[in-house]
This record gives C-alpha cells, sequence and structure tokens, in this order.
C-alpha cells in the first residue's frame, strides 16, 4: 500500500524575493504543487515588507497543507545591515510557520547542493537544472523559487532514505 502523499514546504528567504515552492511526495515520487515568490520592491518599508512575507506564507500554507517547512539555513554575511534585514525576514517567515503548527527545518546550502547534483558547490544553474528534471518542469524556472523547491526535495530525500540523518525543527 502506498503511504498517503505529504507536502512540503521549501523557503528561499530574502527581504526582497523570497521564493518558495511546495512538493507533494508519495513514496519515490515527487510533483511540484506551487513555487513562486514574494516580491517585495525597493520602496516598500521594512515593516510593511515583512508582513507581505508574513502574510504570503500563511496564505501559502493555508492553501496547500505541508507537513513539514524546511530553510536554508542561516549563513554569515559581511555587511551587519543586510546580515540583520535577513534575519528579520527569516524570523518573520518562520514565525509564520510556527503559527502554523508547521514544523520547520534548516539544511545548509551544500548539503542541498550534494542531495540534488552530488557536488556541494554546485551552481544555481545545474541546481534549477536538476530540479527541473526531478518535478518534471519547463526550463525557466525563477532561481529563488528553484531554490525553495531544492531544499524541500533535499528534505524529501533525507526522510525517505535517512531519516536517522534528519535534523531536530528549529
Amino acid at each position: 500500500m502506498t503511504p498517503a502523499p505529504q507536502r512540503i514546504l521549501g523557503i528561499d528567504t530574502s527581504l526582497r524575493s523570497t521564493g518558495f515552492g511546495v512538493i507533494e511526495v508519495s513514496g519515490s515520487r515527487m510533483r511540484a504543487v506551487e513555487y513562486g515568490t514574494l516580491a517585495n520592491p525597493r520602496t516598500r518599508p521594512l515593516s510593511e515588507c515583512l508582513r507581505h512575507l508574513y502574510e504570503g506564507m500563511e496564505d501559502i500554507v493555508a492553501r496547500s497543507s505541508p507537513i513539514e517547512a524546511v530553510l536554508e539555513g542561516a549563513f554569515f554575511h559581511r555587511n551587519a545591515r543586510t546580515a540583520m534585514v535577513l534575519g528579520q525576514a527569516r524570523g518573520t517567515v518562520i514565525a509564520a510557520c510556527a503559527a502554523a503548527a508547521l514544523p520547520v527545518y534548516e539544511y545548509a546550502p551544500r548539503r542541498v547542493k550534494m542531495a540534488l547534483v552530488g557536488f556541494g558547490a554546485a551552481d544555481k544553474d545545474q541546481v534549477g537544472a536538476m530540479v527541473q528534471r526531478i518535478l518534471g518542469l519547463a526550463p525557466g524556472l525563477q532561481e529563488d523559487a528553484a531554490d525553495a523547491l531544492a531544499m524541500a526535495i533535499c528534505h524529501a530525500h533525507v526522510r525517505a532514505g535517512h531519516a536517522a540523518l534528519m535534523p531536530a525543527p528549529i
């Protein structure tokens, strides 16, 4: 008997263009349910950008009913202001998922690239091409959405084959 399909939400957080991708996993099969970006124009104040991210995540979670969410692990940035703004955006996205009682997991970018391409230093084009191949998507996938789908695929692989290696939710 095939297990019931489960949905995973991948999120590539940024203030101006947060990528999201929901995949449905049934056994070894995966399909894209929904993907895109939550965009904020440069003229929008920070507080309004964060509100837009929160409400956008609420809508995506309500529409797609994922069982888990996956984010790229925090990284260090040379510019303190950029790092702080990214931290605020990540916190907003995590809070929206937590408000929906959705467990959130993190993976380092190298681990995601290894899971999809087999090479931890793969470039974005290689990752995007593999996402398209795995999910049967047409070329031209937006980069932030491709990164979000890649995180969801990585998490699905870890859950299926290496559950003991699955990180604890954040």
